[in-house]
């Protein structure tokens, strides 16, 4: 298992910054790859596996999971193996997948392509960095339909998921739902240009995201509710809707969680917070060294967001949130405010906090700030404890210090919805002058 300690981490502009995380203990795995391997190796086309991008490889892979289930490493050698049948892999412990081919969808149903539930003590990885899973989600999305996502976990514990890519998910690529103790590391997500084809998805507790690079047009790494103790960091939102938390509806339930170092070009946002009526709160999370450039907003905390359907409830309440060391620019800072942080007036935001923020417009000469009823310290923001309503709109006309740098691979336009998309490499890196946490294994 793995635990982040104390540590200063000096990042080209930005200021040091004391990075004690959200975790609440160890992440990953108990048992270690070598141990699992020494106990036993189930390889697929040892039960009746085929190395074919067009044979459905799903029975096989089964009986593989189910042999190794006790204890072992479900092997999946390099070649390419067709998918046209959906597994779920339920229970076990100390097993492993390498994954170092690269499976291909062949089905066309609903539902999850690889569904895990109930495992403890699990490691989903490429030995060779070099497996993939390819969902051909242009398929459906030409006929303007979505169809399977790709992977999707359900209450693991002490996991890891990393080094191999998601390419072209029908729909979602990879869910977290109700995990413990997780983390998931060196992988590229890659997806059409549309919404609904989130990158990766998030709740649980005690999970660590890190060195990740996402494409897509909707969320790209997105914390939901009930939530507690995540760490988002290194992540490169690459041409994407960018990072967020939310939609949050009745009884949200999210608190200390933390992205830091996250690198975005050409997104919807650079982080968002969204919800519509609901209840309960969000609380205790830190945002901080994002960087970017070419993004629609920015700061985005829109208790309004009419994309979701009004839940039951005044609102969520937001407080104790830090935004800090915020650099680069937006496209259009008079049309989208790069601050803009709309409270309910019935649940005030407060104990809010934007702290050396520098984000200036690529179009125009000035740039506007938007708040409502909310309430801390920072650019709109009201101070005090009388949490009266009020909007505030102003104007800046100034920037200084807001200058960012660029990340090799930013792609220049989104990926088509029309054709296959190509299976990438993972990178060196994930946020500039940051280098990832763990070596890549191939």
């Amino acid at each position: 298992m793995k635990s982040i300690a104390q540590s200063i981490l000096y990042v080209g502009l930005l200021l040091p910054v004391l990075v004690t995380g959200q975790l609440s203990g160890s992440v990953g795995p108990l048992t270690t790859r070598a141990a699992k391997v020494a106990n036993k190796v189930c390889n697929i086309l040892d039960y009746g596996g085929v190395a074919s991008a067009t044979t459905d490889n799903s029975a096989a892979i089964t009986a593989a999971w189910d042999a190794c289930v006790s204890g072992g490493e479900v092997y999946i050698p390099s070649s390419n193996y067709g998918l046209g049948t959906w597994i779920t892999l339920t229970g076990g412990s100390a097993v492993s997948i390498n994954l170092e081919g690269i499976i291909y969808r062949t089905g066309t149903a609903g539902g999850n392509m690889i569904y895990i539930e109930h495992t403890t003590d699990f490691e989903f990885y490429s030995g060779t960095s070099a497996g993939a899973i390819q969902g051909y989600g242009y398929q459906f999305a030409e006929n303007g339909e979505y169809g399977p996502r790709i992977l999707r976990l359900y209450e693991v514990t002490d996991f890891s998921v990393h080094d191999f890519v998601l390419v072209d998910s029908p729909q979602y690529h990879l869910t977290l739902d109700t995990c413990t103790n997780g983390e998931v590391y060196n992988m590229v997500i890659r997806g059409g240009n549309e919404g609904g084809l989130d990158g990766i998805d998030v709740w649980g507790t005690n999970i660590w995201v890190h060195d990740v690079e996402v494409t897509n047009k909707d969320e790209c790494v997105t914390v939901k509710s009930p939530a507690s103790y995540i760490m988002v960091e290194n992540i490169f939102c690459n041409w994407s809707g960018g990072c967020a938390i939310g939609s949050l509806g009745v009884d949200t339930a999210i608190f200390n969680v933390e992205y830091n170092h996250i690198y975005s070009q050409n997104c919807n946002q650079m982080f968002m917070i969204k919800s519509n009526g609901g209840s309960g709160s969000l609380y205790n999370c830190q945002f901080n060294n994002f960087m970017g450039h070419t993004n629609a907003y920015t700061l985005d905390l829109n208790a309004y967001w009419t994309d979701e359907t009004l839940a039951a409830g005044n609102g969520v309440e937001y407080y104790g949130l830090t935004f800090n060391h915020w650099h680069g620019t937006c496209a259009n800072g008079a049309t989208r405010a790069p601050i803009q942080v709309l409270c309910p007036s019935e649940v005030p935001c407060y104990d809010i906090a934007i702290e050396n923020y520098y984000i200036w417009t690529e179009s125009g000469s000035d740039e506007l700030y938007k708040c409502e009823n909310a309430y801390g310290s920072g650019p709109c923001l009201n101070a005090g404890s009388s949490y009266t309503t009020y909007t505030t709109t102003y104007t800046v006309t100034t920037m200084s210090d807001y200058s960012y740098t660029t990340m090799a691979g930013e792609i220049s336009s989104g990926l088509g919805i029309t054709a296959s998309i190509a299976i990438p490499t993972i990178p060196a890196s994930f946020f500039p002058s940051i280098t990832p946490y763990s070596t890549l294994l191939g």
